[in-house]
């Protein structure tokens, strides 16, 4: 009869986000993933099977928890502008702690690896098209309420929200000043507010 497992797959996970969040997948070695994780290689290579399985994996639960957190403002299903400007001032507000340096995980996997790895690739274009559909769900809402008047393009709007928000989690990761991110987050603010 096999031992049980002395870890939780979700810890080991939320161990590698921020491993790979802080190095990369190219900057992260598989002795600091053992190292980092608590478990052995062969505990490793069993659980995940690979250290690019081991980075799928954590990017979906990346995905499922972490991005499902910074989203769910815009994600509800009554989300309007003030949602929106909540999504940036976060992002803004993050800026001054922990998150600085780092930013988000599949923002950066979409630099770093989004167009030499089909996987990662798939990841990335799925964190667009996310991020693209929330603001779209959240300025439809504000256009069939009524808070956002006038001949506005809710999906040119979106787009461009969207290029934003994954600007803003790029600048986070290269460090600029958090003054600089919450002028962006008042910006939106304006821009939203003129159409109201």
């Amino acid at each position: 009869m096999g031992r049980s497992k002395q870890y939780e797959r979700s810890d080991l996970l939320n161990r590698s986000v921020e491993l790979f969040r802080k190095h990369g997948f190219n900057g992260t070695s598989t002795a600091e993933l053992v190292d980092e994780l608590g478990i052995n290689r062969k505990s490793m290579y069993a659980e995940f099977g690979s250290k690019q399985e081991l980075f799928e994996a954590t990017l979906e639960h990346y995905d499922r928890n972490h991005l499902t957190r910074v989203l769910s403002p815009i994600e509800a299903d009554d989300a309007g502008l003030e949602a929106i400007q909540r999504a940036f001032e976060g992002y803004a507000s993050a800026s001054e702690g922990w998150f600085n340096g780092l930013g988000c995980l599949m923002c950066n996997t979409a630099v770093e690896r989004g167009a030499n790895d089909p996987a990662s690739g798939r990841f990335a274009a799925a964190y667009l098209s996310r991020i693209r559909r929330a603001f779209d769900h959240a300025l439809s809402n504000a256009k069939e309420s009524g808070e956002l008047k006038g001949n506005v393009n809710v999906e040119e709007l979106a787009a461009f929200l969207t290029t934003l928000f994954i600007g803003v989690a790029a600048a986070i990761r290269a460090e600029a000043p958090s003054n600089q991110l919450h002028a962006t987050s008042r910006v939106v603010a304006n821009i939203l507010t003129a159409h109201e």
